[in-house]
């Protein structure tokens, strides 16, 4: 509009720039709050003020942060998580780390006690959960499935199948524990027992320093099953096995223990020496076994018994798949290495012929106790590697 001076009001914006105006200025305002992270997905800000750094508001600097610096941070976290607790207080803190403590690096980085899985919580997002972990290649969630479909589930098949993966990758107790089940033919007939295959598997397992592995490859090499007998070789082997048990017993935050504090089992080596220490840890696959038949009653089935040693918890797949102790009659293990901690922590106490004298008139427990090996019932309490009587 011309004035008497000769000066314009200025137009509107309208007229400016019209509407196309102002719809690149929308255009670029939204621009400015979207940005591309290291997958190619979109993401918005929290605001447009964070986006813009201004409007009186501190930008958010968590939004910022590309998405493979917080995945390698979950991938730590998650790794050194010593409960799952820890885990799912990650995944509920936003709905960014939600879907990013989901991402397959972090959780092939878990560790087994963040896997850890409650029998009686025991459901089908649980068992989607450590699907999840096992195929972005979690050997521990490998394992603690693989037992769970093989022993609980009864699914043998894909039990082994997973467990086989872990060993695959080296895992210690998914060796042991294929070499348990070639040992006792689980999951088939008794015909199907292959004492060589348990054997190496048991080497391997050793190498990587399983105590179980070291206890069980020493008494076939004492006793020559599935291997050539070679006593000395097998001794060295209890020796060593110990030896690693004392030192994790000693590594760990529960030692010393509290002197008002009782314990209630005693490490294998040190009881033989009258010292009352923890007794090593179970592992998450074992107590989920324990609580998971111990909740039942029946135990593994009708006919079916458990490994004595109460921290193991496999079943039987089959009648009388197990062997008994040679003399008192009265319990049953699924290995050698499991009648050598049940003996050290339990069974030396209980273990006696005296039914068998009773019933049989002594001759029969007499030739019992004979053949029972170098460590019988009798044996000296401080023998190194001692496992009180055999198993028939």
């Amino acid at each position: 509009m011309q004035t008497r001076s000769g000066s314009r009001y200025t137009k509107p914006p309208s007229e400016v720039d019209g509407w196309e105006g102002r719809k690149e200025r929308e255009r670029k305002r939204r621009r400015g709050q979207v940005r591309e992270d290291f997958s190619g997905k979109r993401r918005r800000c929290s605001s447009p003020a964070a986006a813009e750094g201004g409007g009186g508001q501190k930008p958010d600097f968590f939004d910022g942060l590309p998405d493979d610096i917080v995945v390698c941070i979950l991938s730590k976290l998650s790794s050194s998580a010593t409960s799952a607790s820890h885990l799912i207080n990650i995944l509920l803190t936003c709905k960014r780390l939600n879907g990013l403590g989901l991402h397959p690096l972090v959780l092939s980085k878990a560790s087994a006690k963040s896997l850890t899985v409650r029998a009686k919580n025991w459901s089908e997002s649980a068992h989607r959960f450590l699907k999840q972990c096992a195929d972005a290649g979690n050997f521990e969630a490998c394992y603690i499935l693989g037992m769970i479909r093989f022993y609980c589930l009864q699914n043998r098949g894909s039990g082994a199948a997973l467990m086989a993966r872990a060993a695959i990758g080296s895992h210690a107790a998914a060796l042991y524990s294929l070499a348990v089940v070639q040992f006792n033919g689980s999951g088939g007939s008794k015909n199907d027992k292959d004492l060589r295959a348990g054997v190496a598997l048991c080497a391997r397992a050793a190498f990587l320093g399983h105590v179980d592995a070291l206890r069980e490859l020493g008494h076939c090499l004492q006793d020559g099953y599935g291997v050539r007998r070679n006593v000395a070789e097998g001794r060295r082997f209890l020796v060593q096995a110990n030896a690693r048990e004392l030192a994790a017993v000693l590594s760990s935050a529960r030692w010393p223990p509290a002197e008002a504090a009782v314990p209630t089992g005693c490490c294998p080596l040190l009881s033989d020496f009258g010292w009352s220490v923890p007794a090593p840890e179970p592992h998450p696959a074992n107590r989920f076994l324990v609580e998971w038949f111990g909740a039942r009653g029946a135990g593994a089935g009708e006919g079916l018994r458990l490994c004595s040693h109460g921290e193991c918890g496999r079943p039987e797949t089959r009648r009388h798949e197990f062997r008994r102790c040679s003399v008192c009659g009265t319990v049953n293990y699924c290995s050698r290495a499991c009648q050598a901690l049940d003996w050290k922590l339990a069974h030396k106490a209980k273990c006696t012929p005296m039914d068998r004298w009773l019933l049989d008139g002594g001759a029969a427990a007499a030739a019992e106790v004979a053949a029972a090996g170098e460590y019988g019932a009798a044996a000296p309490a401080a023998a190194v590697g001692g496992d009180g009587g055999g198993m028939e």
